[in-house]
């Protein structure tokens, strides 16, 4: 099987990532098309990034000793909101990547109950290739912020240089993960390996499911 269009290489994401962490206006205003251009897929590859980073930061408020609980409610409410956008995006890169590998019927990529079109005899990636870049994103986000401790003045040497060893630490994970989605998608396109999109149903965001929700509604 030979995918229509060409397939993402990590190595081009990895660079996605690094090169938006560096960018001082990162987190102003959410990707959009116009601005990030190469089409839906890396639009949507951006915004799983974006939300990461955004998630990221509410994580570190939440954790303040020194401001009110009003303040961290709104931090744990944002990281909710955060953490939803970051897996509707993650999935919705699975579509994308699917379509373009012909693995999935396209009437029902984006429905509750995608149907997979897998090759007979290819193998089921249990992880899926929208997983493995948001798992990416994530790695970057923590290369980023390791780095910086290896720059800070205000600790002594002994941190910079345990700050230093993780790093190479987190580099060298990242590299043997994009190794490993490089690898799915050749397989994927190859008709040797497939995977599916996978709904996650976060049942606690949602307030038909919720049961703690359901229960205040019922008292309005």
């Amino acid at each position: 099987m030979t995918a229509a269009l060409p397939l993402p290489r990590a190595q081009d994401l990895t660079t996605l990532h690094d090169q938006a962490l560096a960018r001082a206006d990162w987190l102003a205003a959410l990707p959009e098309l116009d601005a990030v251009g190469g089409g839906e897929l890396h639009l949507w590859m951006t915004r799983n990034h974006f939300y990461n980073s955004k998630l990221w930061a509410e994580e570190d408020l939440a954790r303040r000793t020194q401001v009110s609980d009003s303040e961290i409610a709104a931090n744990k409410r944002a990281i909710d909101r955060f953490n939803q956008a970051r897996n509707d995006a993650t999935e919705r890169v699975d579509e994308l990547l699917l379509l373009r590998l012909g693995l999935v019927d396209a009437e029902s990529a984006r429905s509750d109950t995608p149907r997979s079109l897998a090759p007979a005899g290819a193998r089921l990636n249990s992880e899926t290739a929208g997983t493995i870049a948001d798992r990416l994103s994530i790695l970057a986000l923590k290369i980023h912020a390791m780095r910086q401790q290896t720059e800070r003045q205000d600790v002594d040497e002994a941190h910079r240089t345990s700050s230093r060893a993780k790093l190479a630490q987190l580099l060298d994970q990242r590299g043997d993960l994009a190794s490993c989605l490089d690898a799915l998608l050749a397989d994927a396109a190859a008709g040797r390996a497939y995977f599916k999109v996978y709904r996650q149903f976060k049942m606690y965001n949602d307030a038909r499911f919720n049961p703690a929700l359901v229960a205040e509604a019922g008292k309005r």
